[in-house]
């Protein structure tokens, strides 16, 4: 496989993984709000801005912070690479230059996807409700999910396509814990709109309340989504799969780059997994009681996942230059 194949192919599960988790955390803190949660426009936007870590770009174009120019800015503009759009139309780009060695049914419901969001206009989005669009941006990525289960062959292509799509969902969830303040004390009443909002973020809500009842707090909700072993949408499952999907990178199949995942990326990823599992309750409590102490835990995780990437990208896709 050629490098720069197998870069398209990476990046499709990670821009797709983006997508969907960005269209899924908007409607939540969006609609969230309306149930009284939040009453301000302003703080709403500012909510969904930097959960997904678009406050610098954003002040970059925009002087001040709107509910209707946010909504835009993260959702439909073309110029902005990690709106819901863009993110689609990447991995449609990146699809396009794989169609020979993909199945076709995948370009199909990708290339749909794409057409479908291209007709949006950011009046109607508003106008109509916002939840009704980003529900059918999830119900088309997950078609897309589904049909690559189906009918995609299990080797090097789809290895790598996962693989995308798990570092890219480790990151994503470390990122909107960072976004949520953990200020408060263990218990704080007050707390509890917000807790609701960060598991519906990423669907863990109902899979929480089987695990821990009414327990609703710091510790067990960084628990549950930092290491949980049976959460698909858990870091630590994430880095889990990761792994897998690396280790099972076949050299004898024409593989990508240098062929089988060379042992620094499987040593960083196997550490990264162990770090993680040896999180317990205590730590998060601990981490809470020293200013800045859980988001320097949640730094430490999203560098090393940074760090990941970089590596998957130095030993798969980087080419070297052609020399006389």
């Amino acid at each position: 496989m050629l490098n720069r194949n197998a870069e398209a192919i990476f990046w499709v599960g990670r821009y797709l993984e983006r997508a969907e988790n960005h269209a899924r955390l908007i409607d939540v803190y969006y609609h969230s709000t309306h149930d009284g949660d939040d009453a301000e426009g302003r703080a709403r936007a500012a909510r969904i801005i930097d959960a997904l870590g678009a406050r610098r770009d954003y002040e970059g174009r925009f002087p001040e912070l709107g509910e209707e120019t946010a909504l835009h800015f993260i959702t439909l503009d073309r110029t902005y690479p990690n709106s819901v759009f863009s993110c689609i139309g990447q991995a449609r780009n990146n699809l396009r230059t794989l169609r020979e060695i993909l199945p076709t049914e995948l370009w199909d419901a990708l290339n749909g996807m794409y057409l479908w969001m291209q007709e949006e206009e950011p009046v109607r989005l508003l106008s109509e409700s916002p939840h009704h669009f980003y529900r059918k941006v999830r119900d088309f990525i997950a078609a897309f999910w589904g049909t690559q289960q189906s009918v995609m062959q299990r080797g090097n292509e789809w290895h790598l396509m996962e693989s995308g799509k798990y570092l890219e969902r480790a990151e994503n969830v470390v990122r909107i814990l960072r976004s949520v303040s953990f200020s408060s004390g263990p218990g704080d009443p007050t707390d509890y709109p917000y807790w609701l909002a960060l598991l519906r973020s990423v669907s863990g809500y109902q899979a929480y309340r089987r695990q821990y009842a009414d327990e609703f707090a710091r510790e067990p909700i960084l628990e549950f989504l930092l290491t949980d072993p049976a959460f698909p949408r858990s870091v630590f499952f994430a880095v889990g799969q990761l792994e897998q999907h690396l280790k099972s990178l076949d050299p004898g199949e024409d593989g990508p780059g240098t062929g089988a995942a060379p042992g620094k990326i499987l040593r960083r990823a196997a550490k990264l997994r162990a770090d993680i599992a040896c999180l317990e309750r205590e730590d998060f409590a601990a981490a809470g009681e020293v200013p800045g102490g859980i988001d320097g835990l949640l730094s430490g995780i999203s560098q090393a996942c940074m760090r990941l990437g970089e590596s998957v990208a130095e030993s798969f896709f980087r080419r070297e230059e052609a020399t006389a």
